[in-house]
């Protein structure tokens, strides 16, 4: 699939070179990407504000560590 989307932009490449790459960086963009879950103690808290702007209501929300 990478290598028909490079076509598509005129950029031609083998499979084999998708798999090098893959095999290269593969790893690292999955490592960087995944989530640490987070421990047992941490709390968040959630605040909420109403204001009137030009007389019409809205909602604005934060998270505070």
């Amino acid at each position: 699939m990478v290598e028909e989307m490079l076509a598509a932009r005129g950029i031609l490449v083998s499979h084999e070179t998708v798999r090098q790459w893959a095999l290269k960086f593969g790893q690292a963009f999955a490592n960087q990407i995944r989530r640490p879950l987070p421990a047992p103690g941490d709390k968040w808290h959630l605040d909420e504000v109403v204001i009137s702007i030009a007389g019409r209501k809205h909602w604005l929300w934060r998270a505070v560590d």
